[in-house]
């Protein structure tokens, strides 16, 4: 079994170390707090703790490393774990500038090493559905979509409702969309503290015409984790909030009948709801990453998806405080 080392145990990092544990040989937990470590010591007995990174990476045995830190220490602490000859599972986003993202992705690529950004939504069923729903042209031509990721909470001091809650969306729409965007740009207030951003709207245009947009809030009396696709024939909802309904197909459209003179009229049909299997998403994350680590797939592709997120957030970034595109 793969021998994985976990660097982070504050909020994500404990459910990876569930999976893994589960999927994997869980042989090392890193962490700054000596609370933390003691207390997921005792959880994980098999493992060895630390607060040292660089003594986890020395470990001879250890054949990867997942990135559970806070965003700001993403790029440095997967670089390292590249260096060392570990494969590595980052959790969003990889880096904080597209620069860094394409330095780790060549790393990996160099080394023969996985590189994998987590990007949860990828793994949904419900978002796998939806992609086999548009590639199979069930909705016809894509015209556009848009992304609602609401909440009242959990409010951060150290980034901002793009870095935070559009990562999410921004992976999904540009997997669906299969291109990366020619324009982007975002508007946003910091209404709780300065300088980080409550509300961020944003704009996506692709080259084919398509477009998307985003409404990323934490200061909002909706818990809303949606998505929109809207096509030609059909138009298809992930509703997240949902127990038994995540996606959501209307037989809804415009169209030109041959009767009109040219009017465009509108069309209403059946309502389908496919079934969509309850696998836990981040435990489909986890086995994609040991699979790919043991030969199975692409292992450059989700670092270089990856990249394509990390440049189209850079793009709104520099939208929403004024710089130059």
């Amino acid at each position: 079994m793969t021998k994985i080392g976990l660097a982070g145990l504050g909020y994500w990092g404990p459910n990876l170390a569930r999976n893994f544990d589960a999927l994997a040989e869980l042989t090392w937990l890193c962490d700054m707090s000596e609370e933390q470590r003691a207390r997921f010591a005792q959880r994980f007995p098999q493992a060895r703790v630390t607060g040292d990174f660089e003594e986890m990476l020395a470990d001879p045995e250890l054949e990867a490393v997942v990135v559970a830190t806070p965003a700001v220490t993403h790029f440095e602490l997967a670089k390292r774990a590249l260096q060392a000859g570990k494969h590595v599972l980052v959790e969003k986003p990889p880096a904080l500038n597209s620069a860094e993202a394409e330095e780790l992705t060549a790393l990996a690529a160099e080394r023969g090493l996985v590189l994998m950004p987590g990007h949860l939504l990828l793994y949904h069923p419900a978002v796998r559905k939806l992609k086999e729903l548009v590639e199979a042209g069930d909705l016809g031509e894509i015209l556009y979509v848009y992304g609602n990721r609401q909440n009242l909470g959990k409010i951060r001091t150290d980034e901002n409702a793009l870095w935070s809650l559009g990562v999410h969306d921004l992976s999904v729409i540009l997997h669906l969309v299969g291109e990366e965007p020619s324009e982007a740009w975002a508007r946003g207030e910091s209404f709780l503290n300065p300088g980080v951003e409550d509300v961020v709207f944003c704009y996506l245009r692709f080259p084919s015409g398509k477009t998307a947009h985003m409404h990323l809030s934490w200061l909002d009396p909706h818990k809303m984790r949606r998505i929109t696709v809207v096509g030609r024939e059909k138009m298809a909802v992930f509703d997240d909030m949902e127990l038994d309904r995540k996606i959501t197909v209307y037989d809804k459209g415009p169209e030109q009948r041959t009767a009109t003179y040219g009017e465009w009229q509108t069309r209403t049909g059946d309502i389908f709801i496919p079934k969509i299997p309850s696998d836990e998403p981040l435990r489909l994350e986890c086995r994609h990453f040991l699979a790919l680590i043991e030969g199975e797939g692409d292992p450059n592709e989700a670092a270089r998806d990856g990249v394509l997120v990390v440049r189209a957030l850079e793009q709104l970034q520099n939208s929403l405080v004024g710089a130059p595109a």
